[in-house]
């Protein structure tokens, strides 16, 4: 979910391929580069997965959630699309059950290494750790503040720990992606170039000779990533990192290159969409400031933000909404834009005066 609604200019972007992979097969997009395709069990319910051919065997992109089919799916993927050849390395974009939960599983199947940022790597498995532990206090409060009603809270404490529910223990080791270095992957080279925002520490896959970019979450075509704010840091800016992220892909990356990202489908525009997420982004920072001239909590600005409505009932939706419109707050904040006052541990933002 994101307050950055889509927009005729995005109808321009070009999307080379009329079909999508079934579960449990591939679409060859470049020589020796297949898309897969699984089922979420989530509103947005794919996403897009890479194998690069990688020697005698393929190297993984992502990995899918931890769930039944998507076993039964990589299975099968194993038998006819790899031909028996083995995995020979796992990448992960970043920590997200949809992106990591597979990890684990595949790893220990084919005893071959993870390749992630360590941001990512370690930020997972504290979640897994988490795992059946009683809510904290430090995130009721977190939401508590942002104007959550107690039968709100009562379900968060419900839902709490079930990260690791979605992932397969990760290996004890693994191999840290660094930003800017380049790794041969069969007869090509990759850079990888870090995002961050959605994620601490995102890593992208850059083929500059092929004009390939697996991009992960931190660019996709017809929605935009998730920027929140969470419990564990509450005065971070998640969205001016992003905002300098989006820079970042724009100095670094081709504007040429066909994008696969992790959901929806690959397309050409990379700056295009770059520069419309910019964009939106300020717009929405513009409407919020315009929204705190008369004081408000986090969940007063669902409407200048989303397109949508907010359903209350909607445990996971508040939450999404909620990280997203705090993000927002802070980064009016860091900018000098805002001011938040205290009151019983609730968080009233207003404009800041000029």
């Amino acid at each position: 979910m994101s307050p950055v609604a889509n927009h005729p200019a995005e109808r321009s972007l070009e999307y080379p391929f009329t079909f999508k992979p079934a579960l449990g097969e591939t679409i060859e997009v470049a020589p020796g580069v297949l898309w897969i395709r699984m089922t979420l069990p989530y509103t947005l319910n794919h996403i897009n997965l890479w194998a690069l051919e990688d020697g005698e065997g393929w190297a993984i992109v992502d990995t899918g959630v931890r769930d039944k089919e998507t076993t039964d799916a990589w299975r099968m993927i194993f038998a006819k699309s790899f031909c028996g050849r083995p995995v020979t390395r796992v990448f992960v974009t970043h920590m997200h059950p949809d992106h990591v939960g597979m990890a684990g599983w595949l790893t220990r199947r084919f005893s071959c290494r993870l390749w992630m940022t360590r941001e990512e790597y370690l930020t997972c498995r504290v979640l897994v750790a988490d795992t059946g532990r009683e809510a904290p206090a430090e995130g009721v409060s977190f939401y508590r503040r942002a104007g959550w009603t107690d039968d709100q809270l009562e379900t968060y404490r419900t839902r709490f720990g079930s990260f690791g529910k979605s992932v397969y223990a990760l290996p004890d080791n693994f191999r840290r992606l660094h930003d800017g270095e380049v790794l041969t992957i069969g007869e090509r080279e990759w850079e990888v170039v870090i995002g961050n925002g959605h994620s601490p520490e995102h890593a992208c896959l850059v083929c500059h000779a092929s004009g390939l970019l697996i991009s992960g979450d931190q660019v996709l075509p017809r929605i935009s990533s998730n920027v929140s704010v969470f419990p564990t840091e509450p005065d971070a800016d998640p969205l001016g990192d992003w905002l300098a992220s989006i820079e970042r892909l724009r100095m670094r990356i081709s504007p040429d290159v066909l994008v696969l990202p992790a959901h929806n489908e690959p397309f050409r525009g990379l700056h295009q969409r770059l520069n419309h997420l910019e964009r939106t982004h300020i717009e929405s920072l513009d409407q919020l400031e315009r929204a705190i001239i008369r004081r408000s909590r986090a969940v007063d600005v669902f409407a200048a933000l989303f397109s949508r409505s907010i359903d209350g009932d909607d445990a996971q939706l508040v939450s999404m909404a909620t990280g997203e419109s705090v993000a927002h707050l802070n980064r009016l904040l860091c900018a000098g834009r805002a001011r938040v006052d205290d009151e019983q541990g609730v968080a009233w933002y207003s404009r800041a005066i000029a």
